[in-house]
């Protein structure tokens, strides 16, 4: 028999009139409280084997999701998942990106050759984006044989002509140890912020990056979003299409934590496929899939496997998907029905799409959802991917759907998601559009806010942590009216906070 929750009365209510409900419609009731804001629990999963500190995912969207951004939501706590509009190798690349930001023991480093040119370190350093510049040196039998460092580069005054045997230093402090403590000790001691890892014939097998063990080591990471391994966790989007199988194997090759299948239509035949597929293959990597807005569609996707389900056909402030193709369940309404269709199971939901402000998460996770995923919120961050454009005065940043006409045109991935083939502009159907969103600076400025408001919910609520808020959650319906009078109003002008626009 399934849980029965307090909300369940008024969306069985809403369910009975054939009448389903958006953000807009409904607000959390109030309730006894002895719990502040500042004291409530906010750990939840993306997948069953995927936490979160904070229940926030950026949405794998090529304006919103890199290895830029998906850091930053790691380290704020939160995932990011890096979008498949890339080719495969440079989505796993991303990944690797992701992955070697914070690891205090690299097992596959960036390796480099003694008779490498320097300029062409130089400007591989460059053209990869690295955001490092220290490189081992390594001979034809991968035995370790130097180490290059930033002030090489520096005060190397003829890169076009010098090799790196010039530069390098070969009488670096090496260890056999991958005990992290023990490598502590020694960068430590020995004030070395590389420490190369080597076996008896002297062969590398890695190295431990100074920044990174001391962040561990002085828990100055507890509040990053961790593997077992100490490296940030990270998502990447798949499709269902035959190179979408080989593009799994070098996304896992670099360390994925959870592949997200990136479907508009999650409840199909090829995204279950693509689904058992994975489980079998790569059985130690989680597989979230959707979307999807019905209940029976998120009972379908457990019963293939999915450890999480992505909830959301057409919420998003970029998509036209309803309007266009005449489907959709409003998004409230779909997160309740998802989540009560797989009660018990074990599989988080996910809330995709239709979130303006920090009070639409509280009533997502209300509603059902253990974490929510966000594009407009995110998107015009300084991490988000593209660059700052001037336009009457204001800076932004370009926002488009990855169903819009122009992603389709970019992508192969795009039009894939939404099942076209066509190639040129007469050709597609686009479920979305292109626009340009207000410049917002860094985005753990966006989410400190989310997360302030969504804990403002919860101590309003009486709720101490996801799991009860999720349990006592219950709603009015509300008129138009009523929604205008929760909004600032009979002002001359509203000058805009850090957590509302309008």
């Amino acid at each position: 028999m399934t849980e029965q929750r307090k909300g369940d009365a008024f969306f069985n209510a809403q369910r009975e009139r054939f009448f389903a409900v958006g953000f807009d419609d409904l607000r959390l009731r109030t309730d006894y409280s002895e719990i502040l804001p500042e004291e409530v629990v906010l750990q939840s999963k993306f997948s069953r084997n995927v936490g979160l500190q904070i229940p926030i995912v950026s949405s794998p969207m090529d304006t919103v999701t890199e290895a830029k951004m998906a850091i930053a939501m790691a380290m704020a706590g939160g995932l990011g998942i890096i979008h498949k509009g890339l080719s495969a190798d440079r989505q796993a690349a991303q990944i690797a990106k992701v992955k070697h930001c914070l690891n205090a023991f690299i097992s596959d480093p960036i390796c480099i050759s003694a008779d490498n040119k320097v300029a062409d370190v130089l400007r591989m350093k460059e053209e990869k984006d690295y955001g490092f510049s220290s490189f081992p040196v390594v001979n034809n039998d991968n035995k370790f044989i130097g180490i290059v460092t930033g002030n090489d580069f520096e005060f190397c005054h003829n890169p076009k002509e010098m090799i790196i045997a010039d530069i390098m230093s070969t009488n670096a402090l090496v260890t056999d140890s991958t005990d992290l403590n023990q490598a502590y000790q020694i960068m430590r001691k020995n004030h070395k912020k590389i420490l190369p890892v080597v076996d008896d014939g002297g062969r590398l097998l890695g190295i431990y990056t100074w920044t990174d063990i001391k962040r561990i080591m002085s828990n100055n990471a507890s509040g990053f979003n961790l593997d077992s391994a100490g490296t940030l966790i990270v998502g990447a989007a798949i499709g269902v299409h035959e190179d979408d199988y080989e593009r799994t194997h070098l996304l896992a090759d670099k360390g994925v934590n959870v592949f997200v299948v990136d479907t508009a239509h999650g409840d199909s035949l090829k995204v279950i496929k693509m689904v058992r597929y994975l489980k079998k293959h790569y059985p130690d990597v989680d597989v979230v899939a959707g979307n999807i807005s019905e209940g029976e569609s998120a009972k379908r996707l457990v019963v293939a496997g999915v450890d999480g389900i992505r909830v959301g056909q057409g919420p998003g402030s970029i998509c036209t998907t309803r309007i266009v193709s005449g489907i959709g369940h409003p998004q409230v309404s779909a997160i309740h029905e998802c989540a009560k269709a797989i009660r018990g199971s074990g599989v988080p939901v996910c809330a995709d799409g239709g979130i303006k402000y920090s009070g639409d998460i509280t009533i997502a996770i209300g509603a059902g959802a253990d974490n929510v995923m966000l594009g407009n919120l995110l998107a015009g961050t300084t991490e988000a991917p593209g660059e700052v454009i001037f336009r009457d005065g204001k800076a932004l940043k370009l926002y488009r759907g990855m169903g819009s006409l122009g992603a389709m045109l970019d992508n192969k991935a795009s039009r894939e998601r939404y099942g076209q083939t066509g190639k040129t502009s007469d050709k597609l159907v686009p479920e979305g559009v292109e626009g340009a969103i207000q410049f917002k600076g860094e985005v753990a400025n966006i989410l400190f806010q989310l997360i302030g408001g969504l804990k403002s919910g919860m101590g309003y609520t009486g709720a101490n942590d996801l799991a009860t808020l999720q349990q006592i959650a219950n709603f009015y319906l509300v008129s138009v009216a009523g929604m205008q009078e929760s909004h600032p109003h009979d002002l001359y002008f509203v000058k805009d906070a850090p957590n509302y626009r309008r």
